[in-house]
């Protein structure tokens, strides 16, 4: 690996490394959803989950789009949604 591609990656694990913003990104796997909607989930301020959107948005890792007053958001970098999956497959699916 070249320079500049250890740290645009490690740019963006350390982004996704904070848990709020890797539970959203847990979240946001499946479907868009709205800033009302994630903070149901995580149980925070919608300022709160704005800021980590933010975030996340600034470093490409997700996109929104707005739809009449709602805006939703999603995974928008594929690489992204792969790596998600496999760290559920490792830490998260048990043999049961």
């Amino acid at each position: 690996m070249k320079d500049e591609q250890v740290e645009t990656i490690a740019a963006m694990l350390k982004t996704m490394s904070h848990p709020l913003r890797l539970k959203i990104l847990c979240l946001l796997q499946n479907r868009e959803m709205t800033v009302g909607e994630i903070r149901e989930e995580v149980k925070t301020t919608n300022a709160n989950v704005s800021q980590h959107l933010s975030m996340l948005r600034n470093h490409g890792i997700i996109s929104c789009r707005k739809e009449a007053n709602f805006i939703y958001n999603r995974i928008d970098d594929p690489r992204v949604l792969d790596l998600m999956g496999q760290m559920r497959r490792l830490f998260c699916e048990t043999d049961e």
